[in-house]
């Protein structure tokens, strides 16, 4: 009944993470959501220019699982032995090729966080539309609405040949909302054929407060890198 706030996170906290790296002569690569939707980014850089060469700061230019590939493909990268500088450069070439598609079941927790309007939800909870997202440019946007949740998944899968495919040796990640994740696994279920010859076994997570807030429960979402 009572909608939750949102808050970036601040400069001490960054800088109370980086001590406590460095100061065993270790570097950080540091992975946030977009400059364009938090201010977190901006958090991290201020914390780190007393860091200079031990951390690197990395504008995801995405959110949640999107910005969960990027980290996943960072932690591949330093098993491999890449330095921590090397590790920054690649990213920002990388993050150009990732590709988050989602949809929500609800346009209700939009609305009450003000990213839609009460008559624009309500003309779609009319229509049983579900909107599928995406994160462009950094800035989440509407590039679909399924009528219905049967024509989520085919929805999804449309968008995911548009952009190419899946690049199968990167990481891909899947996230759901609530305590439910049959959803998500039903999609997984149904797309076999976009998932095989995936390097990696395939990962599902929830997605984290931030954004879920907004999403509300039973929202589905993919995350990989495009081919």
């Amino acid at each position: 009944s009572v909608m939750p706030s949102t808050s970036q996170a601040n400069i001490s906290d960054f800088e109370r993470i980086y001590d406590r790296i460095t100061e065993n002569g270790d570097e950080a690569v540091v992975i946030t959501l977009s400059s364009k939707l938090s201010g977190t980014y901006h958090s991290a850089c201020v914390a780190a220019e007393d860091y200079k060469g031990k951390v690197y700061v990395i504008d995801s230019q995405n959110v949640s699982i999107g910005a969960g590939v990027l980290a996943e493909f960072a932690l591949n990268l330093a098993g491999d032995g890449l330095t921590a500088w090397d590790i920054a450069r690649r990213l920002t070439v990388e993050r150009e090729n990732i590709r988050l598609f989602s949809a929500f079941d609800t346009l209700e927790y939009l609305k009450r966080g003000g990213r839609l309007s009460s008559a624009a939800a309500f003309a779609g909870s009319l229509l049983a539309l579900k909107p599928i997202i995406t994160v462009r440019d950094g800035e989440v946007a509407v590039i679909g609405k399924a009528r219905g949740s049967r024509n989520i998944n085919p929805s999804l899968f449309k968008e995911i040949e548009n952009c190419g495919g899946i690049n199968h040796i990167k990481p891909c990640l899947f996230g759901y909302t609530g305590s439910d994740d049959s959803a998500v696994r039903g999609f997984i279920d149904d797309g076999a054929d976009y998932w095989k010859g995936q390097n990696e076994p395939l990962k599902i997570t929830t997605v984290g407060s931030a954004v879920g807030t907004h999403a509300g429960p039973g929202a589905i979402a993919v995350a990989f890198f495009a081919n």
